[in-house]
């Protein structure tokens, strides 16, 4: 298995740790070459629209909606990479790639002096920084996976996981062997 991480900005160095802490042969995706050969992808945190910006000024991003909608692809966005994937952002309102049936609130958990780390509902640690909120799921396309305070954090649409949050500044390499390798049910 090889995952791609976008790496145009945000914190894709943190996911590219994660993947080599569990043996997943990790590479940044820079260029439409780099997502040549690769079994996944995934969309780190950092400035939603900014990543937006870069990805339609590389010419990139109907590729990687592309890549995303093939179906055989494992996809894991990651607060930015959250907001692309989903199919409504508001506060404000921007473009995303409409992949993930959920509604989120961009810096719905507060401004940067706001961010704190926490302990989900399972249990996993978990760190929240400027972190969208998900104001709504089509719950019958998408499965919550995961809650704080029994509001929706990581949500999962057969071959996409969403969080709100950065499992990988936190450490949780659990997550990406659960969804990469398949080793137990999210």
């Amino acid at each position: 298995m090889k995952v791609g991480v976008l790496a145009f900005q945000g914190g894709y160095a943190a996911h590219i740790r994660m993947l080599d802490l569990v043996g997943i042969e990790s590479s940044e995706v820079r260029t439409s070459r780099d997502l040549e050969d690769l079994d996944g992808l995934i969309l780190p945190g950092g400035e939603s629209s900014t990543q937006l910006k870069l990805l339609s000024y590389s010419g990139m991003k109907e590729e990687i909606v592309s890549f995303i909608k093939d179906g055989s692809k494992k996809i894991f966005g990651t607060c930015a990479g959250l907001i692309l994937l989903a199919t409504k952002v508001v506060s404000p309102s921007q473009e995303s790639f409409s992949v993930l049936d959920i509604r989120v609130k961009r810096n719905g958990y507060g401004s940067q002096l706001q961010s704190f780390e926490a302990l989900t509902d399972k249990g996993r640690a978990a760190t929240f920084i400027r972190a969208p909120r998900i104001e709504w799921v089509d719950e019958t396309k998408c499965r919550v996976v995961d809650t704080l305070n029994k509001e929706p954090i990581m949500v999962c649409k057969v071959n996409i996981l969403g969080a709100t949050y950065h499992p990988e500044l936190a450490g949780d390499s659990k997550i990406y062997e659960d969804f990469f390798l398949g080793l137990n049910q999210l």
